[in-house]
């Protein structure tokens, strides 16, 4: 194994949670499996929403752009305090200096 895969690996033995490599091993991929059910989960989801928008464009239920915003942001505009202040804290995670701000957010929550 790599010097920082055996580095991580014996670090979690330290900890005590696991009695040997194997296990260690196992539970890593575990977690991959988990992932991956995950990712293909949200990647149906979706292809479903994608279907379903592209029929109801092919049947003329579409919104114009500008008014799909509009729409939008009075959405934004009537969630409750906390949930407006979750949506900016993700807004900023979009931008370069994401990692900042979400500390900064993260440490928001915890005041």
């Amino acid at each position: 194994m790599p010097p920082e895969v055996e580095a991580l690996v014996q670090g979690q033995l330290t900890s005590g949670k696991y009695q040997n490599a194997l296990e260690v091993i196992l539970a890593g991929i575990k977690l991959l499996e988990q992932q991956e059910d995950i990712y293909q989960g949200q990647l149906q989801d979706l292809q479903q929403e994608a279907r379903i928008g592209w029929e109801a464009s092919r049947r003329g239920e579409v919104v114009d752009g500008s008014i799909a915003m509009a729409q939008i942001r009075a959405n934004v505009r009537s969630l409750p305090p906390q949930a407006s202040r979750a949506l900016r804290c993700f807004r900023r995670s979009m931008t370069s200096e994401g990692d900042r701000e979400m500390g900064r957010c993260s440490d928001a929550k915890k005041n």
